[in-house]
């Protein structure tokens, strides 16, 4: 059997698996889809704009995303020592301080990139990175309450790399419809991380997390979500009829209305049910901000 290639740290054996597992790759499609978003209402030509699209995508993801990832495994190590002692942190795959170590240098190299990608980028990947922190990192650990943690994450993996996104091809401040458009689906994503807590229900209870589940129960909290989805997609409607753009209009009402009838069955079981919510409409609500993206792309001014 072949052995596992290793890092050397002073005594300690770094497997490169175990970096990639805390950057957590699963993760890194909500920021990646959102920063593809803000690319595509930014009614830039993709054509000539390749590289500069996949510095962006590995930004959002790889990067922002990543390190993001890397310091909530840092902050949660203690805790998963107890719950799940198999992560790369705990378990010593990463040993010493090498995660902190990790998520400082992950962090630097994002800021990094974000600069050569243009001062509004560089500017909201600095606000991302700062809600990261402050989501995992005492004292504030945003993640402690629902309503404080699940806005961090959505602002930055929805708003701000959408932001981001438009940004990196505009090379300038987005047009305010942009802007508008990524806080609407940004407070929708509230929604989702809430239904996203219930799989960590008895566990947020035991350790004193007051995620939107523990804090209303299952039933109000679903409700919370839902109506936090739904109620930012429907003025997204009412703009894109106002803006005159029909077809998309059509289409994210047919969106919204399949939500619907998605959601009077998720209320039936919140807590069972919530993650076929998430693998179903979920996929309809990120279905629904590039219909929107597609819309905005075309209105007068965007592109400059």
């Amino acid at each position: 059997m072949t052995r596992p290639a290793t890092l050397n740290v002073g005594a300690a054996r770094i497997q490169p698996s175990a970096v990639i597992e805390v950057l957590k790759p699963i993760t890194w499609f909500p920021p990646m889809w959102a920063f593809a978003c803000g690319a595509v209402s930014s009614g830039v030509p993709f054509a000539e704009n390749v590289l500069l699209i996949l510095a962006g995508v590995v930004l959002a993801g790889p990067l922002l995303c990543g390190a993001s990832q890397v310091m909530n495994d840092w902050y949660d190590r203690h805790v998963d020592a107890i719950n799940e002692p198999n992560r790369p942190i705990p378990s010593g795959r990463l040993p010493g301080n090498t995660g902190f170590y990790l998520a400082i240098f992950w962090t630097a190299l994002s800021l990094v990139l974000a600069w050569l990608l243009g001062p509004w980028v560089f500017a909201g990947a600095a606000v991302g990175m700062v809600l990261s922190w402050a989501y995992s990192a005492p004292p504030l650990r945003l993640k402690r309450n629902g309503w404080f943690g699940n806005s961090a994450v959505a602002i930055s993996y929805e708003g701000l790399a959408w932001f981001t996104g438009a940004a990196v091809l505009l090379g300038a401040f987005p047009d305010w419809k942009i802007i508008l458009l990524a806080g609407l689906f940004s407070f929708g994503a509230h929604g989702i991380m809430t239904l996203n807590d219930f799989k960590a229900l008895e566990g947020d209870r035991q350790l004193g997390v007051r995620s939107l589940p523990v804090q209303l129960g299952p039933a109000r909290a679903a409700w919370v979500a839902c109506v936090m989805m739904l109620l930012p997609q429907l003025v997204v409607l009412t703009l894109l009829v106002q803006w005159g753009t029909d077809l998309e209009a059509y289409l994210l009402a047919g969106v919204i209305a399949a939500q619907g009838f998605l959601m009077i069955r998720l209320m039936r079981d919140p807590k069972g049910l919530a993650p076929w919510y998430n693998a179903t409409g979920v996929t309809l609500f990120v279905s629904g901000m590039m219909i929107s993206a597609f819309a905005v792309r075309g209105l007068p001014g965007i592109a400059g």
